[in-house]
């Protein structure tokens, strides 16, 4: 099973938008897929149209076995499942602090996931914590996306440097460019710089209504606008992200 997390220490840049279309494009391909909201906020599981039950939670989760597969609901689409979030799951880092190998907690419970799924998606809270480290060990490749604007540097910047100070391996960061606006001067020029001193992957995630209306339709925006730029930029997105996970 091959473990892919959307991560960014920064809100708002179209994370979740790129998990839920990256999952869809995986289970579209014929690859037997989950998706994992590990965010409290519960948008994938939104756009999903799906909720947890009630006795579920960031508790049980990281206990795994049967709390974990009992709780994995079937979507609409073929060959793809989710693994809903909980507003409880803001407790998680409480139950890891608890626990031993807390750092690699989240990597041991979805391990039995291995024989099921081909492809795991994480889509991750945006902050840096000790559930933040858990996906860190447990993804094969962590992608970040980044809206081309000074802030955003910083903060990716500061995910490299947690990197290296944890002695955690960078090489498995992969940063995309996403919400671009090419007619921005400022846009043009940092994706030309950091495209320079980064990896960072071709595709490029436009700025579109399409992509917010995922949360009127609540479907992968390829489902209501597949020929829209959005769509191609996701599929072109999902190409470089399988050479990635073929090559690893």
């Amino acid at each position: 099973m091959k473990i892919v997390a959307l991560y960014s220490i920064k809100g708002g840049v179209g994370k979740t938008a790129a998990s839920v279309n990256l999952a869809y494009l995986s289970a579209q391909d014929g690859n037997q897929t989950i998706l994992c909201d590990m965010d409290p906020q519960g948008s994938a599981s939104f756009y999903f149209r799906i909720r947890a039950s009630k006795k579920f939670s960031s508790k049980k989760l990281l206990k795994g076995g049967g709390n974990i597969d009992k709780n994995i609901k079937g979507t609409d689409y073929e060959n793809l499942d989710l693994l809903p979030s909980k507003l409880s799951f803001r407790n998680l880092n409480l139950h890891l602090e608890a626990r031993k190998r807390s750092k690699k907690r989240l990597r041991d419970v979805l391990e039995p996931l291995d024989a099921e799924y081909e492809y795991m998606f994480l889509d991750c809270p945006p902050n840096i914590t000790l559930a933040s480290e858990n996906v860190f060990h447990a993804a094969d490749a962590v992608l970040v996306p980044l809206i081309p604007t000074t802030l955003s540097v910083l903060t990716y910047e500061k995910l490299l440097k947690f990197f290296g100070k944890q002695q955690l391996d960078e090489s498995r960061i992969y940063g995309f460019f996403s919400m671009v606006e090419k007619r921005k001067k400022m846009h043009q020029e940092i994706m030309e710089r950091m495209s320079e001193e980064n990896r960072f992957l071709q595709a490029i995630i436009p700025y579109r209504s399409d992509v917010e209306k995922m949360g009127i339709y609540r479907k992968p925006v390829l489902r209501f606008k597949p020929g829209s730029s959005a769509s191609k930029s996701y599929e072109q997105l999902w190409q470089e992200v399988k050479q990635v996970m073929n090559s690893a």
